[in-house]
C-alpha cells in the first residue's frame, strides 16, 4: 500500500487542492471485485420462501387405510405429489450478507477515485442558490462544467449534505445521481462516467480516507 496524491484545479479559479489516498498497488482490482460483490449481495432481501409438506397446514389423517382399496398407498394430502401440497426443494429464506473489513472497502474507494482522476471535476458549491427546485439551471450549470447532458453518460454529483432543493432538482435526471459524501459507494463509483466533487465533500474525503 502506497501513498498518492491527487491534484485537483477548482474549476474556474487558480486554486488547486490536494487528496490524499492511501492506494494498493497490485489488490486494487480485487480489492474492488470484492467491495462490488459485497455490496450487491448485502442488497438482497434473500425472502422467497416456499412451504415444506411439513409446513402445510392439514393432512393429518391419513386419506384411506393402506391396503384394500385398489388406490395407490397415501399417508397425508399435504404430499408434494397432491395438489395443495408441499414443495420439494424450493427456495427458502436466506441472509447473502457477506462481511469486507473497512479498511479494506476504504482502500477499495482509495484505488476508485485514483482511478477516475480524468474523469472528476471538483467545485466550490452550485453557484445558483436554489431558493425552489430547477432542474432547468442544474441542467445549465453541468453545461458550463464541460458535461454532455447525454443521458447515456452517467454523472455522480458527490456533495457533503444532500439540500432538498438540489436533490428535488436532480431527482428526475436519469443521467445524474446525487450522493452524500458518507453514503459513498463501490457501484455508485464505478457506474459513473464523470465525477463532480465539491470543496466541502473533498475535505471530508480527505479526513477520512487518508488513514485507512
Amino acid at each position: 500500500m502506497i501513498q498518492k496524491e491527487i491534484k485537483y484545479d477548482l474549476h474556474n479559479t487558480n486554486r488547486s487542492e490536494i487528496l490524499k489516498l492511501n492506494v494498493s498497488e497490485y489488490k486494487g482490482m480485487y480489492l474492488i471485485h470484492r467491495a462490488l460483490i459485497q455490496q450487491l449481495n448485502n442488497k438482497r432481501q434473500g425472502t422467497a420462501n416456499t412451504k415444506t409438506r411439513s409446513d402445510v397446514r392439514g393432512g393429518g389423517k391419513k386419506p384411506w387405510k393402506q391396503k384394500g382399496t385398489g388406490r395407490a398407498r397415501a399417508g397425508s394430502t399435504r404430499s408434494p405429489l397432491w395438489t395443495g401440497g408441499g414443495t420439494i426443494f424450493g427456495p427458502k429464506y436466506k441472509k447473502y450478507n457477506i462481511k469486507i473489513n473497512k479498511k479494506e472497502k476504504n482502500l477499495a474507494l482509495n484505488n476508485i477515485l485514483y482511478n477516475k482522476i480524468k474523469d472528476t471535476i471538483l467545485i466550490k458549491e452550485f453557484r445558483h442558490n436554489l431558493n425552489h427546485p430547477s432542474t432547468k439551471l442544474i441542467l445549465k450549470e453541468i453545461n458550463q462544467l464541460g458535461l454532455n447532458n447525454n443521458t447515456q453518460n452517467k454523472i455522480l454529483v458527490i456533495v457533503n449534505k444532500k439540500e432538498k432543493n438540489l436533490y428535488l432538482s436532480t431527482r428526475n435526471l436519469k443521467h445524474i445521481e446525487l450522493i452524500s459524501v458518507y453514503q459513498l459507494n463501490i457501484f455508485a463509483l464505478l457506474k459513473a462516467h464523470k465525477v463532480i466533487i465539491t470543496l466541502n465533500a473533498l475535505n471530508y474525503l480527505n479526513k477520512a480516507y487518508n488513514d485507512s
